[in-house]
């Protein structure tokens, strides 16, 4: 599996990205479900190739990891990968995501992390839908290997409950734990009375797997990104490793937005816990916790 799709990808950059030719390939690990390569060429340029098996749910999943990768680049906060190219191999055997080789290293400052995040939290949307206000994004796109419905809705409570909460709830297939998860859903209002929620560029997945530094500076990938409540990213908080720098940071330009203020408060923990829930419940569906 893969030679064709790193056979078809050396050829599209080849013909379209003036780096002169493919000249080397090399594998650069896996998963179960994807296979990663490095392909440099005549002109200095890295490129990093991730292919899978061309079913839908592969070729999905690559799209959607493509626009949410856009999505955050275009806020022009943290480092993120460019895409170039998504496309299914010759013969239609493969799929593959073709993007900018990011060279990590060391550790960015948590404090610095946390600035860009607020930044990328601030920055004007590059959806149409989101600038006008309203919840989702443009495709479905998976979490983990979840799939994770994204349908555009004006009211920030009902899209977090509907398509969050309450579809990972029915993935979990338990009857108690879906009953004490009706409660919740049922007072969601009431944790987000009296605050404003604007749709935020959120990463979605925001875990230490997928965090690190690219020349110093702070770095995400494999995203599951929406246009949600800039407090949803917070989800997996409990496995990403933020220090107090990293707060500092983020609430240093987030806490002068009025209306904006993630700070400690019985009305924040709440609603950092039902994203938290969110969170667990997703690593549930997917077997890491």
């Amino acid at each position: 599996m893969s030679r064709t799709s790193v056979s078809d990808a050396s050829r599209w950059v080849e013909a379209h990205l003036n780096v002169g030719r493919v000249q080397r390939t090399r594998s650069n690990g896996g998963s179960s479900w994807a296979a990663m390569h490095v392909l440099e060429t005549e002109g200095g340029k890295k490129l990093f190739l991730k292919t899978s098996r061309n079913d839908a749910e592969g070729l999905e999943m690559f799209q959607g990891e493509a626009i949410g990768l856009n999505a955050m680049h275009h806020t022009q906060t943290m480092v993120v990968p460019k895409v170039y190219h998504v496309g299914v191999a010759e013969g239609g055997v493969e799929s593959y995501i073709l993007m900018d080789f990011l060279e990590f290293g060391g550790r960015a400052s948590q404090q610095e992390f946390g600035r860009k995040l607020a930044q990328m939290h601030l920055a004007e949307p590059m959806a149409d839908e989101a600038k006008r206000g309203s919840f989702g994004f443009p495709v479905k796109n998976t979490i983990g290997g979840t799939a994770q419905p994204n349908s555009w809705n004006d009211n920030w409570v009902e899209f977090f409950r509907t398509q969050r909460l309450q579809h990972q709830l029915r993935l979990a297939g338990d009857a108690e734990l879906s009953k004490l998860g009706d409660k919740l859903c049922n007072k969601l209002e009431d944790y987000f009375e009296g605050i404003e929620v604007k749709p935020s560029t959120l990463h979605g997945d925001l875990w230490s797997g997928n965090i690190a530094s690219c020349d110093g500076e702070p770095s995400v990938f494999d995203p599951a990104c929406y246009y949600g409540h800039h407090e949803a990213e917070f989800g997996m908080s409990w496995c990403a490793g933020f220090t107090s720098g990293f707060w500092n940071g983020y609430r240093e330009l987030i806490s002068k937005v009025s209306g904006l203020a993630t700070l400690p408060s019985p009305t924040f923990e709440r609603r950092l816990s039902c994203h938290v829930l969110h969170g667990l419940l997703t690593c549930l569906e997917t077997g890491t916790v």
